[in-house]
C-alpha cells in the first residue's frame, strides 16, 4: 500500500466523526455547481412564455413557445463536445480543477442571459445572444454532471456508492425547490403585468448573485484519493481510442439515462407551461406542484440510491423503467380528464417517484460501467447525447406533440418511449451483452 494510501486509512481509523463532517462538506460543495445549472435550467423553462415576448416575438404565441424550447433545446447539442472537450480535461488534469473551469464557464451563459435586452431594444442580436449563452450553458452542462458524478463515486465509503451519487441528483431538487419557491414568492407579490415587463429576469439576478459564492466554496475541494492513486493518466488520443473501442457501452450508456433525462425534464421544467397553457391552471398553482415535484424527487433519489447498495441496480431499474411504459400515459391520459390541482399533484408525484427510483440507481450504475481511466468522458458523452437526443428536447417535442395531434397526453407517449429505450439498455448490460473492451496491450 503506497504512503499516501497508508496515511488515509490511518486517518479514516482514527477520527471517524470527523471523516463523516468532512464527508459531508465535500458533497455539499461538489454538488453546488449542479445547484447552479439546474436552478437556470428551471427558470428559463418556467419563464419560457415570458422569454419568448422579450427575444423571440411572432405571430403566434405557439410560433414564440416553440422558438423559445428550440434555443433551450440548442444548449443541450452542445454537451456532447462539452463532455469530451472538457470530460478529457478533468480524466487528464484533475476533478478539482476540472469542476472549477464548468462553473466558470456555465456562469457566463448565465449573466449573459439575465442581461441581455430584449428584441424591442437591440433587434436580432436579443435571441442570437440569448442563442449564445444557452450554447455556453450546454458546452459547461455536458461535463458537469458527469465530472460530479465521477467525483462523487470516487470519494463514497465502500458499499455506499450508490447513496453518495444520489446527492449529484438530489442537489438538483434543491435548485428546482429554491427556484420554485422564488418564483410562488414573486408572483405573490409583484403585479403580472411588472413580471411580463422585466420581472421575470430577478430570479436570474438572484442567480448570477449566488455564483461567486458557489465558485469560491467549489475552489476548497480536494482531488480525490482514486484520482491521484492512478498511476498514469491517458493522453486525449488515448482517451478517444479507448471511447471508440467500448463506442456499444457508451451507446448502451446513453439508453440508460434516456428515462431520466426524458422524465426529469417533463416533471420539473416542461410542468409549470403544461400547467398553465394546458390545464388553465393559475401560475401560483403550477409553481406548488413543482415545488411538491422538486421535494418528492429530492426524497427518493437517496433512499433508492441506498436501497441499489443493499439489492443491486438492475432491479430497481428494471422494475421501474417497467412501470413507466406501463403507466406514463394512462396517468397524464387521466390528469387531463379530471384536470385539477389536487389530481395534477397526484400525477406529478407519482411520476416523481418512477423518475426518483430509477435515476437513484441508474447515475451511479453508469459510472460503474465507464472505464476508470476515460469515466468523466465516457459518462459525460453518454448522458450528453441522451439528453441532447431526448431529454432536452422534451419541453419541444411535448408542445409538438399535443399541438400535432390534439392529445393532450401525448406526452405520456414520449416517457414511456423512453422507459422502454431503457428497460431495454438495463438488460442489454446486465445480462453482459454490452461489457468493457479493454485496448490491447
Amino acid at each position: 500500500m503506497s504512503s499516501y494510501a497508508s496515511t488515509a486509512a490511518t486517518l479514516a481509523a482514527d477520527q471517524p466523526a470527523e471523516r463523516r463532517s468532512s464527508r459531508f462538506s465535500t458533497v455539499i460543495r461538489v454538488t453546488s455547481g449542479n445547484f447552479i445549472e439546474m436552478y437556470d435550467f428551471f427558470l428559463f423553462g418556467f419563464y419560457a412564455t415570458y422569454i419568448a415576448k422579450a427575444f423571440f416575438p411572432a405571430s403566434s404565441e405557439y410560433a414564440a413557445l416553440m422558438m423559445t424550447f428550440a434555443t433551450f433545446g440548442a444548449g443541450f447539442f452542445m454537451r456532447p463536445l462539452g463532455a469530451i472537450i472538457l470530460g478529457s480535461y478533468i480524466d487528464r488534469i484533475g476533478r478539482r480543477k476540472g469542476l472549477v473551469l464548468t462553473l466558470g464557464i456555465m456562469a457566463s451563459g448565465t449573466a449573459m442571459i439575465a442581461f441581455i435586452p430584449g428584441y424591442a431594444s437591440i433587434g436580432l442580436w436579443a435571441p442570437f445572444l440569448v442563442l449564445i449563452g444557452r450554447l455556453l450553458q450546454g458546452f459547461s452542462a455536458g461535463v458537469e454532471l458527469g465530472g460530479v458524478s465521477v467525483y462523487l463515486s470516487e470519494m463514497a465509503t465502500p458499499g455506499n456508492k450508490g447513496y453518495y451519487v444520489s446527492w449529484q441528483s438530489a442537489s438538483q431538487q434543491v435548485a428546482i425547490i429554491f427556484s420554485a419557491a422564488l418564483g410562488y414568492f414573486l408572483n405573490e407579490t409583484l403585479s403580472k403585468a411588472f413580471i411580463a415587463d422585466w420581472g421575470w429576469r430577478i430570479p436570474f439576478f438572484i442567480g448570477c448573485s449566488i455564483i461567486p459564492v458557489v465558485f469560491y466554496i467549489r475552489r476548497s475541494l480536494q482531488e480525490t484519493e482514486a484520482y491521484l492513486a492512478q498511476k498514469s493518466h491517458p493522453t486525449f488520443g488515448q482517451m478517444m481510442k479507448t471511447i471508440s473501442r467500448n463506442w456499444p457501452l457508451v451507446v448502451a450508456g446513453t439508453m440508460l439515462i434516456v428515462l431520466t433525462t426524458v422524465a426529469f425534464y417533463l416533471i420539473t421544467v416542461y410542468t409549470p407551461t403544461f400547467g398553465k397553457s394546458i390545464l388553465k391552471l393559475s401560475t401560483e398553482e403550477s409553481l406548488l406542484v413543482t415545488l411538491c415535484v422538486g421535494l418528492s424527487n429530492f426524497i427518493w433519489l437517496p433512499v433508492m440510491g441506498a436501497l441499489s447498495d443493499r439489492i443491486g441496480r438492475w432491479p430497481i431499474m428494471a422494475l421501474f423503467s417497467g412501470l413507466t411504459v406501463l403507466t406514463a400515459y394512462p396517468a397524464l391520459s387521466w390528469l387531463i380528464a379530471n384536470p385539477s390541482f389536487g389530481h395534477m399533484v397526484m400525477v406529478e408525484l407519482w411520476l416523481s417517484f418512477l423518475y426518483g427510483s430509477y435515476n437513484g440507481a441508474t447515475i451511479v450504475a453508469l459510472t460503474e460501467i465507464i472505464p476508470a481511466k476515460v469515466r468523466t468522458t465516457g459518462f459525460s458523452l453518454a448522458y450528453s447525447l441522451a439528453t441532447a437526443l431526448f431529454g432536452g428536447m422534451t419541453p419541444l417535442l411535448s408542445t409538438w406533440l399535443i399541438e400535432s395531434t390534439g392529445d393532450k397526453a401525448a406526452p405520456g407517449y414520449w416517457m414511456a418511449l423512453a422507459g422502454a429505450i431503457s428497460l431495454s439498455a438495463t438488460w442489454l448490460v446486465y445480462r453482459g451483452v454490452v461489457r468493457e473492451r479493454p485496448l490491447a496491450e
